[in-house]
């Protein structure tokens, strides 16, 4: 197979990962990341001047620098219908892209859609109930049926901010009101409350080919809440393990039956093209296996954690995926058999305000573990510097999660910069 040019997405932890992966194929001719961050900058070229969402730069540069394969690492272009634009685009259709079309997007892009998909599909997954200004009293009748926490969430995309969880009904039924009222902007014009599922969360991907068949990836669990003991503000993330100890294979052949299985078939069903990564944000319930969310990419920090296990040439997965035949039957994605762990370090104040700009050092001390960059850039001197909220991931891969934590934690305290922050408890909970 001859090798191929890659334009990869995006700019976070996420991105980086993945660009470390696809760096370590035999396939790879060049790879390009728009706009990338200092860490991407060692595993291809950045193009920092390439915004995802202008679509016409993107097919532009595409051309110019002979993409064959598109991967769009976030979601905003996804949902904005960067898919779409570029199958229906005479110079560009020739490009395999990664990523669903504007229908399938949705599955992220609308949690009302999402929801009346489930219905539709026979998918487990909390009750529920869209409101909007118009049937605001009928949200407040729902809130006084159910049990404290109460559930709300934007309905539109809202950087992974839109989820207020609310143990006081009046306090709820009072943010409920100011999220219609434009708490996260037109993203919660809809808000979609939620009965409260208690249990344990993890993350499931999935490798789609737009055929009904896809490819499994390891299965891993996030840490969302900037605090010790998940309290505090939710994050984008704030550590990663892979695997998870509870999703064994009976956990996950529930998981297969009941949901990923129904989902390619409704998305096929429904007519939606859905070549991509499906994620499954997931809750264990007394063994029982509920759809909290879907993602219509990679999760980050997850990322960082899983392509660390995957044992196979990514490139190769990809063009299978986006190829005419497919997969042809689903399958388990190769992994390695040791625990990842990823820790991530943010800027201080995070998830509120923070100041960028502070100087990185250590990283060259680090020993055992890969580092994966989200917030960072060069400044005009030429230092490495933070650039954003979630800094840096720390990942490590051992014989078990304990040993794979304590690498990650051991090389955290090499790594130095102003207000620097990380949970020391991730992986309490398994």
């Amino acid at each position: 197979m001859s090798k191929i040019n890659v334009l990869l997405l995006g700019s976070g932890g996420r991105e980086c990962a993945l660009a470390w992966k696809m760096n370590q194929s035999e396939l790879l001719d060049n790879l390009y990341i728009a706009p990338g961050n200092a860490g991407t900058a060692a595993l291809g070229t950045n193009l920092p001047q390439l915004s995802p969402m202008d679509f016409e730069a993107v097919g532009k540069a595409a051309v110019e620098l002979g993409i064959d394969l598109l991967v769009v690492g976030n979601e905003d272009p996804l949902v904005a219908g960067i898919t779409d634009y570029v199958k229906g685009n005479e110079a560009l259709k020739h490009i395999k892209v990664v990523g669903p079309s504007q229908a399938g997007a949705q599955l992220e892009g609308s949690k009302d859609f999402a929801k009346e998909f489930m219905n539709r599909h026979g998918i487990p997954t909390a009750q529920h109930i869209s409101v909007t200004a118009s049937n605001i009293e009928e949200g407040y009748a729902f809130l006084d049926k159910q049990q404290a926490p109460y559930v709300l969430k934007a309905d539109g995309l809202a950087a992974g901010k839109g989820v207020l969880i609310i143990d006081d009904l009046d306090e709820a039924k009072a943010e409920l009101k100011a999220m219609l009222d434009g708490m996260f902007g037109a993203s919660s014009a809809t808000v979609v409350i939620e009965q409260f599922l208690s249990g344990i969360e993890c993350s499931v991907f999935v490798l789609t080919d737009d055929r009904g068949s896809y490819a499994l990836l390891p299965v891993a669990k996030d840490y969302k809440r900037v605090g010790e003991g998940d309290t505090g503000p939710n994050t984008g993330g704030m550590g990663s393990i892979s695997p998870v100890s509870f999703a064994d294979a009976v956990f996950m052949d529930k998981v297969r039956q009941r949901i990923i299985e129904p989902t390619i078939n409704g998305l096929k069903q429904d007519g939606i093209s859905y070549c991509g990564f499906v994620f499954f944000g997931l809750i264990n319930v007394g063994g029982e296996p509920y759809v909290i969310e879907y993602n219509v990419r990679m999760g980050d920090p997850e990322t960082q954690s899983v392509m660390a296990r995957v044992d196979q040439d990514l490139i190769a997965l990809m063009l299978q995926a986006t190829g005419e035949q497919g997969f042809g039957e689903s399958f388990t994605v190769k992994a390695d058999e040791r625990t990842a762990a990823t820790v991530i370090m943010t800027s201080g104040g995070y998830p509120g305000k923070y100041e960028k700009g502070k100087e990185i050092t250590g990283l060259d001390a680090v020993e055992g573990s890969v580092v994966f960059h989200a917030g960072t850039s060069l400044n005009v001197d030429g230092q490495l510097v933070t650039s954003g909220g979630r800094v840096l991931a720390v990942t490590s891969l051992a014989c078990d999660k304990d040993a794979a934590l304590a690498l990650s934690y051991g090389n955290v305290a090499r790594i130095a910069f102003d207000g620097s922050y990380c949970r020391r408890d991730i992986g309490f909970d398994l």
